[in-house]
């Protein structure tokens, strides 16, 4: 607020108003406590809406949009966990893959809900869904 940050400022104000419509969504009062499980989930909610918002700018030459949304981003992502790498995700996957007998692309589903069970958190779903197609092409 003092380095005159409005970005910043902006952001981490909507991130406060949505831990509040958390909050009464589950039926609590809005000055209790999120639990941490619920505070990341709000905020990897708001992460990704500003990943969509970013690619639906950048589709409608929006540049001047896409660049807020961009420090938006940036500013949430202070607040979540390191993701995974890909190279870690992919070693899983193979892992998973063998230890499911999986083998037709069919069944890549049953893969895919399997790692976003066990890396639910710790990996993007994106790549883990990249990883998941590249196994089976």
């Amino acid at each position: 607020m003092l380095a005159k940050d409005s970005v910043r400022l902006e952001t981490l104000r909507g991130m406060s108003a949505a831990f509040v419509n958390e909050l009464v969504a589950k039926g609590r009062k809005p000055d209790e406590a999120l639990s941490d499980e619920d505070a990341l989930a709000v905020v990897r909610r708001l992460a990704k809406q500003r990943k969509d918002s970013i690619e639906q700018f950048r589709k409608g030459n929006r540049e001047d949009l896409v660049k807020k949304e961009e420090t938006e981003l940036t500013v949430l992502e202070e607040y979540l966990p390191e993701m995974m790498p890909r190279e870690e995700v992919a070693r899983i996957a193979v892992a998973k893959k063998a230890e499911l007998g999986v083998e037709d692309p069919a069944k890549k589903g049953v893969l895919m809900s399997a790692l976003m069970k066990d890396l639910k958190g710790k990996a993007d779903g994106a790549v883990v869904k990249e990883v998941v197609d590249s196994l089976f092409s």
